[in-house]
């Protein structure tokens, strides 16, 4: 096993274009790096995410952005449901098309399940760290659940009003996000991350 190599710069690259995404991100590694920038901020073009798994398209991304000259992290995160063969997977956010349309995503995932009594489902996040030289550290976090219809909640986004985080009563969309943050995917894949690269 190699020993895991530190984040030891001053700069980090966001490899994102979602602003939402790029502030959670500083917010979390802020102890630990002084100074944030983003892939939009950048200019960067976005690349396409032709992998075929969430570990395959972070380290994608985070190796198109890393190539700007910092290091750089980047996320690829979705839903998958064991009954729908692991739909919708990496294609989670297409699920929503392109006016990101999750209420639709979420009926799609229902009318896919119809009368199937396996409603088990988790969440994914893969989280990869690049170096320019093409290095690259990567973790993956998992949130496991129930899906519950009709969705509930106002809170999060994405497919949290009709995921149930087992051991809980409400949903992702029910819960205050700081709660949810502590338990989440991209939670679990950041004490990771933190554990590996950052400490």
């Amino acid at each position: 096993m190699t020993t895991p190599r530190r984040f030891t710069g001053d700069t980090l690259v966001i490899a994102s274009h979602n602003k939402g995404k790029v502030r959670e991100i500083a917010d979390l590694l802020g102890p630990y790096v002084a100074t944030f920038t983003s892939a939009g901020d950048l200019g960067l073009p976005e690349p396409e995410e032709t992998g075929t798994s969430f570990v395959a398209n972070a380290e994608l991304k985070a190796l198109a952005a890393a190539g700007a000259g910092h290091v750089a992290l980047a996320d690829d995160s979705g839903l998958v449901v064991p009954a729908l063969n692991g739909d919708p997977g990496i294609y989670s956010a297409r699920w929503a098309g392109p006016s990101k349309d999750f209420a639709m995503a979420m009926r799609k995932v229902e009318d896919g399940l119809g009368a199937n009594a396996d409603r088990s489902a988790y969440f994914v996040c893969a989280l990869s760290l690049a170096w320019p030289d093409g290095h690259v550290e990567t973790v993956e976090g998992r949130c496991y659940g129930t899906l519950v219809w009709p969705p509930r909640g106002e809170q999060g986004f994405g497919y949290d009003p009709m995921f149930k985080p087992d051991g809980h009563g409400i949903t992702f969309g029910e819960m205050d996000p700081a709660k949810k943050h502590e338990m989440s995917h991209r939670a679990d894949a950041f004490r990771q991350l933190v554990e590996r690269c950052f400490k």
